[in-house]
């Protein structure tokens, strides 16, 4: 009688393949990098460097959380520039409290949607952000409906959106800014709640550079979007719906997930979640751009949310991770500024860094099929 041979185990894996695997391997990494260039730029360990830094993070975050889910499915969105640029305009002409004809008098939104005496909504902050998340998503909407009814890639899809939706965008104001924005709509992006006073006690007046923001309603913004959207892919049905779409959209199928229900909402929420972001980078700069999303802006999503661990094949994302990879990434973007580095050699840092991601990313993936 011969004898069964007994059914053999999953290699162990070492200490690197499970620091490699572990969710704190970015969060690590960046402590690392933090610790290993302050002793040669001590400035990148100031309350006032530091406090730039996380005023840059917030809203990077919050259209990175949109990306995570669209990667999670399987899909990228590279319209969530040209979203930003439309909705940063859209709520800036809507809330401004007044307007220079001289600027503005030529572009098509002129007498439409802003005057001389503001926005149609002058002043209404609320309402004028309610227009800019219901113009997002019907951005998201038409995207979704392209890639989960007629299966046309999400790449060509969001690619052909970045470029109408951002042409769209300079055209309504003939590529000018809007300024005069409500101060409760620039508190939202520069609007601190707790502040804290570095220097002599017995100073009689406080010199502003002394006086650094602890906590602003940026963070509370971003940090409640990075909760309630942890919560909606861990906790919830629509969650793993969303992975289960990304690991194997046929298997998801037979097992009555509704796929193309979810691949339109996911692209909808990344849209949101752009237009949100969009309001904190407008409350900061204290204008509505319709350049805003141009440029590297796009890369440094992509980046931060594939650097974080999110899988570029899709089913595999964690909003905890984007919040390291964002992390990761501001921290990087900062110490190449401190560096006196050209725009040219930062992006060239850049994008090494997210091809060395990508290609960590398809190490992680062997390596877990390979220890089952």
């Amino acid at each position: 009688m011969t004898a069964l041979a007994a059914p053999s185990r999953p290699p162990r894996p070492s200490p690197l393949a499970r620091a490699l695997l572990s969710d704190w391997f970015v969060l690590w990494l960046s402590v690392l990098l933090f610790v290993g260039l302050l002793p040669v730029l001590p400035t990148l360990g100031t309350p006032a460097n530091l406090a730039n830094l996380l005023s840059n993070a917030w809203p990077l975050l919050v259209v990175a959380l949109g990306q995570t889910f669209v990667m999670t499915i399987g899909g990228i969105d590279l319209s969530q520039g040209a979203v930003i640029g439309l909705t940063s305009t859209l709520g800036a002409a809507l809330a401004a409290t007044a307007a220079d004809p001289d600027v503005l008098s030529k572009a098509p939104i002129w007498g439409v949607l802003i005057g001389e005496q503001g926005g149609i909504l002058a002043g209404q902050v609320a309402a004028a952000i309610l227009a800019t998340l219901i113009a997002a998503a019907l951005v998201g909407l038409v995207n979704g409906a392209l890639v989960a009814w007629l299966d046309m890639p999400p790449f060509m899809v969001t690619l052909v959106s970045l470029i109408t939706v951002g042409a769209f965008a300079i055209w309504l104001t003939q590529s000018e800014n809007i300024r005069n924005l409500p101060d409760a709509y620039i508190r939202l992006g520069q609007g601190e709640i707790v502040s804290i006073y570095i220097g002599p006690k017995d100073e009689p007046q406080i010199p502003r550079r002394q006086v650094h923001d602890l906590v602003t309603w940026a963070a509370v913004i971003a940090v409640s979007a990075a909760v309630l959207l942890h919560l909606l892919l861990e906790r919830t049905a629509f969650g793993r719906q969303v992975v289960a779409v990304g690991a194997n959209r046929r298997a998801a199928e037979i097992a009555g997930v509704p796929v193309r229900r979810v691949i339109v909402l996911v692209f909808v929420l990344s849209a949101l979640c752009a237009a949100l972001g969009a309001v904190l980078y407008s409350a900061r700069l204290e204008a509505g751009r319709p350049t805003l999303g141009e440029g590297t802006f796009l890369l440094d999503v992509i980046g931060a949310t594939v650097i974080g661990g999110t899988s570029l094949f899709g089913g595999k994302g964690k909003v905890l991770w984007t919040v390291f990879g964002v992390l990761f990434f501001v921290l990087l973007g900062n110490t190449l500024n401190l560096m006196n580095l050209s725009t040219f050699h930062i992006d060239m840092v850049k994008g090494g860094v997210i091809l060395l991601a990508a290609l960590l990313d398809v190490g992680r993936t062997r390596l877990q099929r390979r220890l089952g």
